[in-house]
């Protein structure tokens, strides 16, 4: 399977999980909660099924990690090579009908990730990127036929004093703003819900997302190779390479996510 026929198979998967998304939207929905409290719903299961089902059998021999199907360590710790998915990222934002949820898909190679797509079936936005291919975007509210249509997309360095920062929509920490506060003097504070926040600074419309609080891995592996391939950085607070599965866990560290080293203080 060669990239384009590759990203076009994954790209085309988001969408039809998107549409089953949108079936739901203004429908009352039957919310649910984990755990961890997090709202589970109709719509993240039935995303979860049709990405899964369909994967299966275009890639029967690639295992799956799914926020909604979680594998043990015990499993998945041999993995060199397995697909992270992230349903209906920004479920929050789906129960408030904000529109900013997505469909988030990943290939993780050797703990790093070499395949991403995100789509955003509101906004009808769907962002891709393959390693050392480049990172994409395209509207469409349908199944495509090729990707030949889609635009390059690339960070922009910040060459003024203000700085654009963006933040969780649904999850306002009161350490962010004291970083913040203490870094820069010039700012604006932007505000995305789910995987979004990558697009919006691969897409050059965004400087940083400083993240202090819980992540999981699936919510930021497609986001993470986009922005890479956009030109931009994802790493730890403390300047460390962000890995996949390398841990019991898959909580990620603290981390901010870039379009330029200097913001970095």
């Amino acid at each position: 399977m060669n990239i384009n026929e590759e990203l076009l198979k994954i790209s085309n998967i988001s969408v039809e999980a998107g549409r089953i998304i949108l079936d739901y939207y203004n429908k009352n929905l039957n919310i649910t909660f984990k755990a961890d409290e997090s709202p589970l719903t109709q719509a993240d299961l039935a995303s979860n099924k049709l990405i899964t089902d369909t994967i299966k059998k275009i890639t029967p021999n690639i295992p799956i990690l799914s926020e909604e199907e979680f594998i043990e360590w015990d499993v998945r710790k041999e993995w060199k090579k397995y697909w992270l998915i992230d349903p209906l990222d920004g479920t929050k934002e789906f129960i408030k009908k904000n529109g900013e949820f997505t469909v988030n898909m990943a290939l993780i190679e050797n703990n790093r990730p070499t395949l991403g797509v995100i789509y955003a079936p509101v906004s009808n936005e769907l962002y891709f990127a393959k390693k050392n291919f480049g990172s994409f975007k395209i509207l469409t509210s349908k199944q495509l036929n090729t990707l030949d249509n889609a635009k390059k997309i690339s960070i922009k360095i910040n060459k003024t004093n203000k700085v654009n920062i963006i933040g969780s929509r649904s999850h306002s920490n009161p350490i962010l703003h004291k970083w913040v506060s203490k870094n820069f003097n010039d700012f604006q504070i932007l505000q995305k819900g789910s995987s979004l926040k990558f697009c919006l600074i691969a897409e050059g419309f965004a400087d940083i997302y400083p993240r202090f609080g819980p992540t999981s891995e699936w919510d930021i592996a497609a986001g993470h190779i986009i922005l890479e391939e956009a030109g931009g950085k994802l790493k730890s607070i403390d300047n460390k390479e962000i890995l996949y599965n390398e841990k019991e866990d898959i909580l990620n560290p603290n981390f901010f996510a870039y379009n330029n080293i200097d913001f970095i203080i």
